[in-house]
């Protein structure tokens, strides 16, 4: 089944070209099914560059999944035009009475502040717990990782000395978690982040399960049972030229950065690297919401009193 989208969203064209099934309006009543209802709190800066991102591993699954794009009201976003913040998203003070099959946090440049100096911080906390009530599944990508295995569990995140960025190799440790259905025992990932949480803070708290982790950059998803929540650190929804953009925009802007490890081909900055994660990106990603389909209640107004 295609994903539900409105047709004007710049990422619908975008989803066409890239062979991603969408629907509008018109055609989704047509069909005598519920859609998944999933709901992105899109944090970062280039809103439209995630909207893609999201939707097209959203869109891949063969349910058909209607698509809420949702922002915090307490910040103002300066990358994204107030045009299309207003055609296409709702304040979560506007989508709170709502209730979601699967919700999605991403992350935010703001990592290297203390929460609590996060001006949204206040709000945030508030969509966390409000989650737990009106939301069957949550996923939460980088800072919001960080920021919701903070707020729910006191884990900390520690500063690092250097940007851990490039594409590093990570263990499938639960094969046999829904979560990891059809991963390999051995796949890369994405990293771009300055912060990490530690396993040795995480391995104190009985439940939480460590699903991926990798030598050199640690602990990468993270699986909560009761609250069905999934906490992963790094970014597998990246496209190819995501680090290869973060990285050409700090060199233009005189910020010390390393070449992102393992990722341009032969470490030429003049080569376009290869993306070695799309598949297993999809693979989550389909898996994720095929958990959704098994368990979330067939009526939304169920959610939370699971």
């Amino acid at each position: 089944m295609p994903i539900k989208i409105p047709d004007t969203l710049p990422a619908f064209q975008t989803l066409l070209n890239e062979g991603v099934r969408v629907m509008t309006e018109t055609v989704a009543v047509r069909q005598d099914i519920r859609p998944l209802q999933i709901g992105l709190l899109n944090l970062m800066p280039n809103k439209i560059k995630t909207e893609v991102q999201m939707a097209r591993l959203v869109g891949a699954s063969p349910l058909q999944v209607e698509l809420s794009l949702v922002r915090v009201g307490g910040h103002k976003a300066k990358n994204t035009s107030e045009e299309h913040l207003l055609s296409f998203y709702e304040t979560w003070e506007e989508v709170k009475h709502r209730k979601y099959d699967g919700f999605i946090i991403t992350g935010a440049p703001v990592e290297t502040l203390a929460y609590e100096d996060v001006t949204y911080w206040n709000e945030m906390r508030q969509i966390f717990d409000w989650t737990e009530t009106n939301v069957h599944s949550t996923l939460n990508v980088c800072w919001g990782a960080m920021a919701a295995i903070y707020h729910f569990h006191g884990v900390p995140k520690h500063e690092l000395r250097e940007k851990a960025f490039g594409v590093y190799r990570h263990r499938n440790l639960v094969p046999s978690s829904v979560y990891l259905n059809g991963f390999s025992d051995d796949f890369q990932v994405p990293v771009s982040r300055w912060t990490e949480v530690r396993r040795a803070d995480i391995v104190k708290i009985p439940q939480l399960e460590i699903l991926m982790e990798s030598e050199e950059m640690g602990v990468c998803l993270v699986h909560e049972k009761k609250g069905k929540r999934l906490y992963m650190f790094n970014h597998v929804e990246y496209d190819s030229t995501s680090l290869a953009d973060e990285y050409f925009r700090d060199v233009n802007a005189g910020v010390p950065i390393k070449m992102p490890y393992n990722y341009f081909p032969h470490n030429d900055v003049s080569l376009p690297p290869q993306n070695r994660w799309r598949s297993h990106a999809h693979l989550l990603f389909g898996n994720w919401i095929n958990e959704i389909y098994q368990t979330t209640p067939y009526d939304l107004e169920k959610i939370g009193a699971e």
